[in-house]
């Protein structure tokens, strides 16, 4: 039951912190574009709390790990005004962009320091203690959901933000009717993710589109780790 609890907490501390840095890269480049709407209602802030949706951040999660499945969620969305931002179709792409860009920058700081805590470990030589496991484990599930929710976001449906950019490249009249499936995005996602692998478990997205990059990426990472680490 401690090793079970261990392992919920040491992935969905950096979850948490994932999403809601994911988020505010949203905000703020919505606002450097000239949509101020997030800071207006006070959501450019790192307090989890402004960000955290119970289910999709914490409960899902939780579940998805204890199952054996691919961990993945979400928090309230930062609003974002698309008639603001001084050019829409292509800041909108931006600022869709801004947080999986987010989550790589954030994977390559759990990387570094990563790296150096190995290091430390390495020339200390001691035992190390639970409480330096536990931050090992920390950064380990930092980097590798990062680069999960990175990939994971830029899947081209909607609501993830790869549908955003999907949307702006195509052309108008097309992208008018894409659009349109933003107000199914839930059951799209649900459909997807949950309905279709649980019935045809060889039609898995996660599994097929997703986790072969996430593996390949995470692994240089590692060797980012490493690198530091001096090994």
């Amino acid at each position: 039951m401690t090793e079970t609890l261990f392992d919920i907490a040491a992935l969905v501390i950096p979850l948490i912190i994932a999403i809601v840095f994911h988020e505010v890269a949203h905000g703020w480049t919505a606002r450097a574009l000239g949509d101020p709407t997030a800071a207006n209602l006070g959501r450019l802030t790192l307090n989890p709390i402004k960000h955290v949706d119970p289910f999709g951040t914490i409960i899902l999660p939780g579940m998805l790990k204890l199952a054996g499945m691919p961990v993945f969620g979400w928090a309230k969305p930062v609003p974002v005004i698309k008639g603001r931002l001084r050019n829409p179709r292509r800041d909108m792409m931006i600022v869709a962009a801004a947080g999986p860009g987010s989550n790589l920058v954030m994977a390559l700081i759990g990387a570094v320091l990563l790296g150096l805590m190995v290091r430390g470990i390495t020339a200390d030589g001691a035992e190390q203690g639970l409480a330096t496991m536990f931050l090992v484990k920390n950064l380990v599930n930092f980097i590798l959901l990062n680069v999960f929710l990175a990939l994971f976001n830029l899947l081209p449906i909607p609501p993830f933000d790869g549908g955003h950019i999907v949307e702006g490249l195509l052309p108008r009249h097309m992208a008018i009717k894409y659009a349109g499936l933003h107000n199914y995005a839930l059951l799209i996602m649900i459909l997807l993710l949950v309905v279709v692998p649980w019935v045809f478990p060889s039609l898995n997205i996660v599994g097929w589109l997703v986790l072969p990059p996430v593996e390949w990426l995470n692994g240089h990472y590692m060797a980012i780790v490493q690198a530091v680490a001096g090994r």
